[in-house]
């Protein structure tokens, strides 16, 4: 009798496909062939001559853009072009602005993975606010851009400044914060017939938070919360240092965020992967949520991460997809140390960090022109607040510039 292992198929390494419309995710990629997987890019035309590890890339694919975005069509009918010789195993996005186009192919091809009706919970801010009030979580109010009527409503009810939002645009790109009625109106005139893809929200002035988070199977196996200096809305439209650090583990501060961010994640349906969750504490004492994502965090959070505590999120990703719940997973064992976080625009094209030599600092941001950033590490929480606070007044000196903010896209960030 012949063994069974001689009837075995050779058993293939997945593929994995990895839609990048910015230049991100190489510590993803690498991980991914480090596992054994062929690895095929789609991305940009414009960003073919980046710096991707090629050595760990199989195939390039590259598709236009129209207007600074991806045309669904074009994906859809050049990756199904693609899968007549590829088995795409898994299809991964590697920044917010490509989850939905990753959902849309997983359904077209049946890939397994977060489906488009999901996928609106981590992309769509109108979707995750309803699905959120409805699980009973505290949120700003809100109103979707839609009906007049019940607009008019909103505007009397709920007392100024308010917060005008797209729906789909990442990070604090597009909104504007409004002081009174006309200032809405006249916005929504310039919106004209893309009204009904903003929301318009409650601000709540408080601190924000971020909670960074690794799941796998439902389980939340790993988070990490971290306060913002100032809010990233106000640093991105007046201008200002970015910062944020890592909170005490096991703190009264720390402690009902974790908690949180798991009612939301179990409410959201994230099966497995990485979040970054945004929090506001309200002046009136609640705990708001604000946003969740299905991607690893931008503005180097990864790397501020990976500082305090020693876990690559974009590694760990890879492997959470490589599993994809067949296979056990469990994260690396985290450090328990403190990290901040800052950046900046700079006057300078290659800004000089090296008066910047106090031995907690663990990055350097140095591949960016006209930015300059730097992250602090240290077992003593008041050690890294005190260096992020006299480095953010010393950046304002030696480097800082600013621009006005971002309504779109760029190709590049």
């Amino acid at each position: 009798m012949s063994s069974s292992s001689a009837k075995d198929p050779v058993k293939q390494p997945l593929t994995v496909l990895c839609l990048a419309s910015y230049f991100k995710g190489l510590d993803f990629i690498r991980e991914c062939r480090r596992q054994g997987c062929r690895v095929l890019l789609l991305t940009s035309h414009t960003l073919r001559d980046e710096e991707w590890p090629r050595d760990s890339i199989d195939e390039f694919f590259y598709i236009p853009d129209v207007e600074k975005k991806w045309k669904i069509e074009d994906v859809l009918l050049g990756v199904s072009y693609m899968a007549r010789s590829e088995n795409i195993d898994r299809i991964v996005p590697l920044d917010d602005f490509d989850v939905e186009i990753a959902a849309t192919l997983r359904e077209h091809l049946r890939v397994p993975g977060m489906g488009d009706t999901t996928a609106r919970y981590f992309r769509d801010k109108l979707a995750m606010r309803t699905k959120a009030r409805e699980e009973g979580l505290a949120v700003p109010e809100f109103i979707h851009i839609l009906n007049y009527a019940r607009l008019h409503d909103f505007l009397n009810r709920v007392s100024p400044p308010w917060v005008l939002k797209p729906r789909s645009l990442a990070g604090s790109m597009g909104i504007k914060k409004i002081a009174m009625a006309e200032e809405l109106w006249a916005a929504l005139e310039l919106l004209g017939d893309q009204q009904s893809y903003y929301l318009l929200e409650q601000y709540v002035p408080g601190d924000i938070y971020h909670v960074d988070t690794i799941v796998y199977e439902r389980e939340l196996l790993f988070a990490i919360a971290s306060r913002y200096g100032r809010p990233p809305m106000e640093v991105s439209h007046e201008g200002d240092i970015f910062t944020t650090r890592t909170l005490p583990r096991g703190s009264e501060e720390e402690c009902p965020l974790l908690a949180l961010n798991e009612k939301v994640l179990q409410a959201f349906g994230l099966v497995r992967g990485v979040s970054h969750s945004e929090f506001i504490a309200g002046r009136d004492g609640r705990l708001y949520f604000l946003e969740t994502s299905a991607r690893v965090g931008g503005a180097h959070i990864a790397d501020l991460v990976e500082a305090a505590t020693g876990v690559n999120l974009w590694a760990e990703w890879a492997k959470i997809e490589i599993a994809g719940g067949k296979a056990p997973y469990r994260p690396p064992v985290a450090g328990n140390d403190s990290a901040g976080l800052l950046i900046s625009l700079a006057r300078q094209e290659h800004p000089d960090t090296s008066a910047y030599n106090d031995p907690e600092i663990v990055w350097r941001l140095n591949d960016k022109k006209h930015h300059v950033g730097l992250i602090v590490k240290s077992p003593d929480p008041g050690r890294v607040q005190e260096l992020i606070g006299n480095y953010a007044q010393r950046f304002r000196q030696d480097f800082f510039a600013s621009q006005p903010p971002l309504d779109k896209p760029l190709l590049k960030r």
